[in-house]
């Protein structure tokens, strides 16, 4: 594949952790909320997506997104299709804070069946990979998520992961496979077991080059996914916060070695639209710092 070298070697062996700043349709609001910005403060879609991309784009200028501490961030496709700054998305990221790109091109999720939740049919897939490679990213990012430790759910949800990281690697794009395990989940720890069984299946029949990451929740059993992280399929194994705190998801992290952060709600904790820059610069980089020396250590 004609990865490009430094992008490639940067998600290989680089310091740091991705930056998910991915919030969909569905989820836009509730981060806004967080954010300080509320339903009543937009009209319509257009303003809710406007306001959630001046968010984004505080983000991405601050002073500390950098690639010193974060080595990606995965894009929501209008943040892909949109600027800042005047300079589209994906380029200002890797040529002017040296940070990796990754989209996210998944579709929202099916109803919860067999105890998990696939995700839903990707329509005009093919130009929407042929549009990521237009825009210089390196990979993307596909979710699903797992409520129960139900072997066959399971063993169906990382079967229709693996066929769509196939077409995303025929595009010449990095896949991050993403089966999220709720960490509300009753049987999470079982759950995990079963999923780190089918993926290393998955993996073993990859052929040689075909190269995957893997987002995974911070597992109930510290060190449970290091035999996939050293796989040689595998480019990395990042974690999701999942909805867990920053303090909690960070020393979660630390305890397992091979894998990074990329979280979202942990990365945005605490940040508020009516900030200084000053303010807002400084709240960030306390989260970025946190969030990086849990994923070097």
């Amino acid at each position: 594949m004609g990865y490009d070298k430094a992008q490639l070697e940067q998600m290989d062996s680089g310091k740091g952790f991705i930056a998910a700043l991915d919030q969909s349709g569905g989820s836009t609001p509730k981060a806004l909320s967080l954010y300080g910005v509320e339903p009543s403060d937009y009209n319509g879609d257009e303003e809710m997506f406007k306001a959630v991309h001046d968010m984004r784009a505080r983000i991405i200028l601050a002073d500390d997104f950098t690639s010193e501490k974060v080595i990606g961030a995965i894009l929501f496709e209008r943040t892909m299709d949109d600027t800042i700054n005047g300079k589209p998305v994906a380029q200002l990221l890797w040529e002017d804070r040296g940070v990796v790109p990754f989209l996210k091109i998944d579709k929202g999720l099916e109803e919860t069946n067999n105890g998990v939740q696939m995700m839903k049919p990707i329509m005009e897939i093919d130009d929407l990979l042929a549009r990521a490679v237009k825009h210089g990213i390196f990979g993307t990012k596909e979710r699903s998520v797992i409520h129960e430790a139900n072997e066959n759910g399971i063993a169906a949800l990382v079967a229709q992961q693996f066929e769509l990281a196939k077409q995303v690697c025929a595009a010449g794009l990095v896949p991050i496979i993403e089966p999220e395990v709720s960490i509300n989940s009753e049987s999470k720890a079982e759950a995990e077991e079963i999923l780190h069984g089918e993926i290393a299946k998955h993996l073993k029949a990859l052929p040689e080059g075909e190269i995957v990451m893997l987002k995974l929740t911070i597992p109930e059993k510290a060190g449970l996914y290091d035999d996939l992280a050293e796989h040689a399929n595998v480019l990395r194994v990042v974690a999701l916060s999942g909805g867990y705190s920053t303090a909690e998801a960070c020393e979660r992290l630390g305890k397992n070695r091979t894998m990074i952060a990329s979280f979202s709600r942990a990365l945005t904790e605490g940040l508020n639209v009516k900030m200084t820059d000053a303010e807002f610069n400084e709240a960030l980089g306390q989260n970025i710092e946190k969030i990086y020396q849990a994923s070097i250590c």
